[in-house]
């Protein structure tokens, strides 16, 4: 078991689907996390794969000028996904409730998710469903920023420090046999902490945990 009962705790312990019951045409992240999601993505996904975009909403942040051969999408509020310009396919599924995928095995070269892991409450269950879908050598990435919604962040991610939040999805990782080593990319605000607090933000800071399957 990778975290206790505990860890997993909510604030807010309601069903996920009445929290995100009305859409939030809105982006959680600024402009410049955006730009580095959208420049990693170009880097590292190959044109013409399939992708799974994991936990998604009405954007997905893929390189416009880069075209995909299927993106699935995934999340909480229809309204949001249908949206999605990119998305071929989508489905609404509670991963806290149910985290089996409705998806054939090794059928993506990809699988993204963006400033969402903070509320899985069984990574255990939800990266061996990504291994499971994942082909041989296909990618994972994982980012996110030190933004959430605090109620529904689980306690293992409210309580630990930005460095701990990034050693966490490693783990998330380490625990599911068949993935690589994670690599991480970071790039923090330049800002120090107490300026941000008084409202001189210096950007977002980024966070990218990546990792593959290797068998």
């Amino acid at each position: 078991m990778l975290l206790h009962p505990n860890q997993r705790e909510k604030l807010d312990p309601t069903d996920d689907k009445l929290f995100y019951d009305q859409p939030r045409f809105v982006t959680h992240v600024d402009t410049g996390f955006i730009q580095q999601l959208t420049d990693l993505y170009r880097d590292r996904l190959k044109p013409n794969s399939r992708i799974f975009d994991m936990m998604s909403s009405w954007v997905s942040h893929l390189p416009d000028d880069v075209q995909f051969e299927h993106i699935e999408g995934h999340g909480l509020n229809a309204a949001e996904l249908a949206r999605n310009p990119r998305l071929n396919h989508y489905f609404v599924q509670n991963l806290n409730l149910d985290p089996k995928f409705p998806l054939p095995d090794q059928s993506f070269d990809a699988v993204l998710n963006t400033v969402s892991v903070q509320y899985v409450q069984y990574p255990e269950a939800v990266f061996t469903e990504i291994h499971r879908v994942l082909k041989p050598g296909g990618i994972v990435i994982i980012s996110f920023s030190n933004r959430m919604f605090y109620q529904k962040a689980i306690a293992a991610w409210r309580d630990g420090s930005e460095r701990d939040r990034v050693e966490l999805v490693k783990n998330y990782f380490k625990a599911v046999p068949g993935f690589s080593e994670p690599e991480v990319v970071i790039k923090q605000s330049q800002i120090p902490p107490v300026f941000q607090m008084l409202g001189m933000g210096g950007g977002d800071p980024f966070y990218a945990v990546i990792a593959s399957r290797v068998e």
